[in-house]
C-alpha cells in the first residue's frame, strides 16, 4: 500500500505541483470546459428575439403584447410595419414574427374571430410555443369580447321590457355605441393584466432538461480527453526507463498500475470540483440536480476513464502513437454513448452496442437524478461504471510491463 500511495503522489506532485502544471492542468481546463458547458445548455433564463408589428389600435392589441411579455421569455422587437416585419424574419432578426392586424380590437366586439398571424422563417420550438401563446391569448380574448357584448345586449334587453322611456332610450344607446363596449373591454384588460389571481406552477422532474445531455455529453468528452495527459507521463516514464527502474525495487507490476491509477484519478477528481464549481457559482449556471450526485457520476466516469489510459499505456510501445490510439477511442466512443446525439436515434445494434461505452451509462446516471430518481434506480449506472473500471484496471496491470522499455 506504501508503494502504491508513493507512486500516486509523486505523479499527481509530477502533474500539478508547479504553477505551470497547476494552471495546465486545473484552472484552464476548468474554465475551459465550464464556458463550454455555459454556451451549450444555457444560463436557463435566454430570451429569445421575436419580431412583433400591433396595427391595432384597441386595447386588444396592446393586451396582447403585453400579455407576451409578461411571460418572460421573449425580447420583444417592434416593427411599424408588415412589410419591415416580414423583412427581419426574412433577414432572422428574431426567431419568430408576430402581427396583430388592424382592427383586431373592432372585430372582436363584433363577434368576428380575427387570427393573429404567426411568420417564421423555419419551424422551430420559439415560433410553435409563439403560436400556442398566441392562440391562448386569442382564444381569452374572444371569449371576453363575447361576455362584453353579451352584457350589454342583457342591458338592452332588459331596458327595453321596463315602462320608463328614459331607461330604454338609455339602453339602446349602450347597445349601439361600439365606443362604449370597447372602453368596458379596456378596463377589464386592464385589471386582468393586474394578475391577481394566478396559478402555482409545480416541477414535478417527470423528465430531465432537453439540454442536460448535451452539457453531460460534452462534459464527459472533455474529462475523456484530459485523460491523455496522464497517459502522456506514464508513457514519458517508459520512455526514460523510470519505469523500470522501479520494477526494479520491491514493487510489482500491479502496484505500478494502481499508483499511475490513482494519481491520475486525484487530478481528475480536482478538475471535476474545479468544473463544477466555476459553471455553478462563477457562471450561475443551474444544473437542475444535487451537486454531490453530479460530482459522483463525474468522478466514477473518471474511474473508468483512468482505467482505460492505464490499459492503453501498458498496450502502447511507441509514445509516439498515444495521441492517435487516444483520438481512436475518445471520439467513436463519445459518438456511440450518446455525447453528440440521443441514443435512441440509433440502429439497434448500435444501441446494445452503447451499452459497452460509459459514456451511456453516464448520461443515464444523470437522467435519472434529475428527474429525482433515488438509489434504487441510480445504482445500477454507478455498478456497471464501477465494473467496467476494475476491470479495465485488471487489464491495464496485467499488460503494463513495467520492465519493458519503449519501443
Amino acid at each position: 500500500m506504501h508503494n502504491i500511495m508513493t507512486i500516486a503522489w509523486n505523479l499527481a506532485k509530477r502533474m500539478i505541483g508547479s504553477r505551470r502544471g497547476l494552471i495546465a492542468y486545473i484552472l484552464m481546463p476548468g474554465v475551459i470546459v465550464s464556458l463550454i458547458i455555459w454556451m451549450t445548455g444555457g444560463p436557463g433564463n435566454h430570451k429569445t428575439n421575436v419580431l412583433y408589428s400591433n396595427l391595432d389600435q384597441g386595447s386588444a392589441g396592446v393586451h396582447v403584447i403585453a400579455e407576451l411579455e409578461k411571460t418572460g421569455e421573449y425580447n420583444l422587437i417592434e416593427k411599424k410595419s408588415e412589410d419591415e416585419l416580414r423583412a427581419g424574419v426574412l433577414n432572422e432578426e428574431g426567431s419568430a414574427g408576430l402581427e396583430v392586424p388592424a382592427g383586431y380590437t373592432a372585430s372582436l366586439l363584433a363577434g368576428q374571430t380575427p387570427p393573429i398571424h404567426i411568420y417564421e422563417l423555419k419551424t422551430t420550438e420559439t415560433s410553435i410555443t409563439l403560436k400556442m401563446k398566441a392562440g391562448e391569448i386569442g382564444d381569452r380574448l374572444r371569449e371576453l369580447a363575447l361576455a362584453v357584448g353579451a352584457a350589454g345586449t342583457g342591458t338592452g334587453s332588459a331596458a327595453g321590457t321596463a315602462e320608463t322611456p328614459v331607461a330604454a332610450k338609455t339602453a339602446d344607446a349602450t347597445v349601439s355605441t361600439a365606443p362604449a363596449r370597447e372602453a368596458k373591454l379596456s378596463s377589464i384588460l386592464l385589471l386582468a393584466e393586474q394578475h391577481r389571481v394566478g396559478g402555482v406552477k409545480t416541477d414535478y422532474n417527470l423528465y430531465p432538461r432537453q439540454s442536460l445531455d448535451t452539457v453531460t455529453g460534452f462534459m464527459l468528452m472533455f474529462l475523456m480527453a484530459m485523460v491523455t495527459s496522464s497517459v502522456s507521463v506514464i508513457m514519458d516514464d517508459r520512455r526514460q526507463r523510470t519505469m523500470m527502474r522501479i520494477f526494479s525495487a520491491p514493487v510489482r507490476s500491479y502496484e505500478i498500475a494502481i499508483g499511475n491509477f490513482l494519481g491520475s484519478f486525484t487530478v481528475g477528481v480536482i478538475q471535476i470540483a474545479v468544473v463544477l464549481l466555476v459553471g455553478r457559482y462563477v457562471l450561475n449556471y443551474d444544473y437542475e440536480l444535487p451537486m454531490y450526485i453530479y460530482f459522483l457520476v463525474l468522478a466514477a466516469f473518471m474511474l473508468v476513464s483512468m482505467g482505460l489510459a492505464s490499459t492503453v499505456a501498458g498496450l502502447i510501445r511507441n509514445p509516439n502513437n498515444a495521441g492517435m490510439l487516444n483520438a481512436l477511442i475518445l471520439t467513436p466512443t463519445c459518438m456511440l454513448g450518446g455525447c453528440f446525439w440521443p441514443i435512441s436515434i440509433m440502429p439497434d445494434f448500435m444501441q446494445k452496442a452503447a451499452n459497452f461505452v460509459p459514456q451511456k451509462w453516464a448520461i443515464q446516471a444523470a437522467d435519472l437524478a434529475a428527474t429525482g430518481s433515488g438509489w434504487s434506480e441510480l445504482w445500477l449506472p454507478f455498478a456497471v461504471l464501477g465494473l467496467m473500471a476494475a476491470v479495465l484496471l485488471a487489464i491495464g496491470s496485467a499488460i503494463l510491463r513495467p520492465n519493458e522499455a519503449a519501443i
